[in-house]
């Protein structure tokens, strides 16, 4: 009795709940209804409409930012109304002229008995052209300053300059609308460019992350604070199957695993999303032309693929053991039995099995919106409700829109802040991304910033706290908008599970992985050649969680 008496019993733990609000006009859903779902639409249409929704914003911050420039340049409506040698700025939308890109027509015309040749990684080259247009004409774009600009088709700028005597438009400068509103702004430090890593502060300088903090009592996560897990590309069904570690995510996430120490940390996880490609892609499997059947009535091998049904059931299985313990949000990718047009549609729950008998469970679209608030607790009574909205999508237009420039020196981190300050989420849809021919709408403008901005499906991490410039040089700091953007790579790939606090807006990682067998990393011969290369240095990883198991986190 007197040995009982001596042991200390574990705290009590008590998962935070997060309810998903409703959606508004600034965060619609993605979903598309029988009303809507039509294909006899021109594609043109999503190009007006974004004109027309975006160009009061982008005339207003470019007025703001040129007013005091010398020759008091004025606003032209038309860009084909623009007078030779006088200073002025307009307003249209980016087409990049590039003889690399995919022609639809120049595959249906070209000769079918001569196989194409493999579509180019990158669709850049010194003979593009960039154009700005609006509904009377198109006008083409030169100077030093708009080539080294990171630009690709879609995207709505003003450009300031003058028309040459060829007929071009000599760029000077040019801006975007910048970040969109943000509702409920909160009294919070300055972040800027600044990354949180296990309580360690790092800031890009020079060509390094530097140190420059170390969390202390104003700046560092509570123990009681919510958190947000994020995972992208599980891959179920791969040939090199990491079922070690989705076993031990799991655990860890259900609280199964680990020491005291850190199933107190899990407790604090409120929910899970998963962004995209949960599952393996479909790879039709080599037949000897020997394997062929005759054609008396016996079944032919010639289509046979990799798939079947094991892939969807051990995704399932997952997905029930993690559903029991917390809410999850799951999102459609590139892999993933689903349409290949974006917004990508919810799956089926009926292929989740017993996964989809919790209410908890959630298919969304993708891309979405998802804002959360959290509820009172009787465990931490001084923390009061919270609002965040997550903005995720599962990578294809990023992906989509790295093709477009080179690299170094732009970055997919780069890239995805810019398309926060282009307000838009995909501008090359429907150029060279496919997308639903929508009429009267262009759903992936971004109409309100986001507090975290997620997109799976990269190479390997990264983030970012992407802050209002405007506001930022007026020296108002302590009610900027405040965004984090979050790059989560392929879990499969890197064993990789991010962890986002919904009041401090930091982000930590959690690696996972067993001791004597390497992560499920390509072959350096067979490596995605759209990866970024590693011009930019990594930030420093944060440390591991150790693990009283013996395969253990590594």
């Amino acid at each position: 009795m007197t040995a009982y008496a001596s042991i200390s019993l574990p705290p009590t733990l008590e998962r935070p709940i997060t309810m998903v609000q409703a959606p508004t006009p600034s965060t619609p859903s993605f979903f598309i209804d029988k009303s809507r779902k039509s294909y006899k639409h021109q594609y043109s249409n999503i190009y007006f409409i974004r004109l027309h929704h975006l160009r009061d914003t982008v005339r207003k911050t470019a007025g703001e930012k040129w007013q005091g420039v010398k020759g008091n340049p004025g606003f032209v409506e038309r860009v084909l109304d623009v007078e030779k040698g006088k200073l002025c700025y307009v307003v249209g939308t980016v087409y990049m002229d590039m003889p690399l890109k995919p022609n639809v027509i120049e595959d249906v015309a070209r000769d079918q008995s001569i196989a194409p040749p493999p579509p180019p990684v990158k669709i850049f080259s010194p003979e593009d052209s960039i154009m700005l247009e609006d509904e009377s004409g198109r006008v083409r774009l030169v100077g030093h300053p708009i080539h080294d600009a990171p630009l690709v088709t879609g995207i709505i700028m003003s450009a300031l300059g003058m028309e040459t005597p060829s007929g071009d438009f000599e760029v000077i400068d040019y801006c975007f609308a910048d970040l969109a509103p943000q509702p409920h702004l909160e009294e919070e430090e300055r972040r800027a460019s600044m990354m949180d890593l296990d309580g360690k502060f790092y800031i890009f300088q020079g060509n390094d992350w530097v140190l420059i903090a170390t969390a202390d009592a104003g700046t560092s996560s509570s123990p009681e604070d919510e958190w947000v897990a994020v995972v992208s590309g599980l891959e179920i069904g791969t040939s090199s199957p990491s079922d070690a570690q989705i076993q031990m995510l799991t655990e860890y996430l259900t609280g199964e695993g680990g020491v005291v120490e850190e199933q107190v940390s899990a407790a604090r996880i409120s929910r899970l999303i998963i962004a995209g490609d949960s599952l393996a892609p479909i790879e039709a499997s080599i037949v000897e032309p020997n394997q062929v059947e005759d054609r008396k009535g016996k079944r032919s091998t010639q289509d046979s693929t990799t798939s079947g049904p094991h892939p969807i059931l051990g995704l399932g299985s997952t997905l029930q053991d993690i559903a029991g313990v917390m809410p999850i949000n799951i999102l459609p990718g590139a892999s993933d039995p689903s349409g290949i047009i974006m917004p990508q549609q919810p799956f089926p729950r009926a292929m989740f099995g017993d996964a989809a008998r919790y209410s908890t469970f959630s298919c969304e679209t993708n891309p979405t919106y998802i804002t959360l608030s959290t509820s009172d607790s009787k465990a931490s009574p001084r923390l009061d409700p919270i609002s965040r909205t997550f903005l995720i999508n599962s990578g294809q237009p990023l992906n989509d829109m790295f093709k477009y420039l080179p690299t170094p020196p732009n970055t997919r981190l780069s890239m995805a802040e810019s398309t926060l300050r282009w307000r838009h989420m995909a501008p090359t849809a429907p150029d060279t991304l496919w997308c639903h021919p929508y009429l009267k709408e262009d759903p992936f403008i971004i109409r309100e910033t986001p507090n975290f901005y997620i997109l799976g499906g990269q190479q390997k991490f990264g983030t970012r706290l992407v802050t209002d410039q405007q506001t930022e040089a007026k020296g108002k700091f302590s009610s900027q908008k405040r965004c984090r953007l979050v790059l989560v790579p392929s879990f499969s790939k890197t064993g990789i599970l991010v962890l986002l606090n919904l009041r401090t807006l930091n982000v930590k990682t959690i690696k996972f992985g067993v001791h004597g067998m390497k992560v499920n990393v390509e072959p350096e011969a067979q490596k995605d050649p759209m990866q970024e290369p590693d011009s930019t240095p990594a930030p420093p990883e944060p440390s591991a969680p150790k693990s009283s198991m013996d395969y253990g986190f590594i």
